[in-house]
């Protein structure tokens, strides 16, 4: 009886609408969480990558933190679409990682990357020297994975916007988005990192310190609840009107 060849199907790799990466798990909570809620309800497809695996938090370990990770992405309704363990504390900012990164990009085609500042102090209540690195590592990733002659699977990519969060102090937020609708869906996934924001051990509360942060940003455009995201380049505008919520026009 003679049988016949299976022939595998290749199927297009999935692609995402905003991928938000981070240094460690519970980074793109923080910064971006209330945001990825936001557009999973607008029907959007978000996607994380977080470069290290947070092992040297003072609570939890690597997987307790990959299974807190999971549970919070899943309440924002987001994808975790790469870890990486390229040290945490320990995260420079080298060419093979950008390499790494502008393939990712490549991989997924997101329309809009959201990365931590470059830019800041470090120390106690400062940024995270990670942070840094991360938004320098994704900034040049973003710029190579345009150039045509860097080499891969995937074919060259152009974002069509890269903005960062956790910005350094005096640093004013290019944009705010209003979170209210997605204030308590954020919380929970913040909760979610019980290891980092629920734990007796810390004398800090950080939800509260969240929150306080949000309520600010959001008074900045008038509503309840807000996060805020630096673009280092100008914002193309077609249309100055479409910049006018329905609540401010008389």
């Amino acid at each position: 009886m003679a049988t016949t060849k299976k022939t595998k199907v290749k199927t297009a790799p999935k692609t995402y609408d905003v991928i938000s990466i981070g240094a460690h798990p519970d980074d793109v909570e923080v910064g971006t969480g209330g945001v990825l809620c936001k557009l999973h309800d607008l029907g959007y497809k978000t996607g994380i990558i977080y470069l290290t695996e947070g092992e040297m938090g003072t609570g939890g370990n690597r997987v307790i933190r990959k299974r807190e990770g999971e549970k919070a992405a899943a309440i924002m309704g987001a994808d975790i679409v790469k870890r990486f363990n390229w040290g945490d504390t320990r995260l420079t900012d080298t060419y093979d990682r950008r390499v790494q990164i502008a393939r990712l990009i490549r991989r997924y085609k997101p329309r809009i990357i959201f990365a931590p500042h470059w830019e800041g102090y470090t120390g106690r209540r400062q940024s995270h020297p990670d942070h840094l690195a991360t938004g320098r590592i994704v900034m040049n990733a973003a710029n190579l994975a345009s150039l045509v002659k860097l080499r891969g699977p995937h074919e060259v990519h152009r974002i069509g916007a890269l903005y960062h969060f956790f910005a350094p102090s005096g640093v004013n937020p290019s944009f705010v988005v209003d979170i209210t609708e997605q204030f308590d869906r954020w919380m929970e996934a913040l909760s979610a990192h019980k290891s980092q924001f629920l734990n007796p051990k810390k004398s800090r509360d950080y939800l509260w310190s969240l929150e306080t942060m949000a309520r600010a940003a959001g008074s900045r455009i008038g509503v309840r609840y807000g996060q805020g995201f630096v673009s280092a380049e100008p914002l193309r505008i077609s249309d100055p009107m479409t910049l006018i919520q329905s609540d401010q026009v008389p």
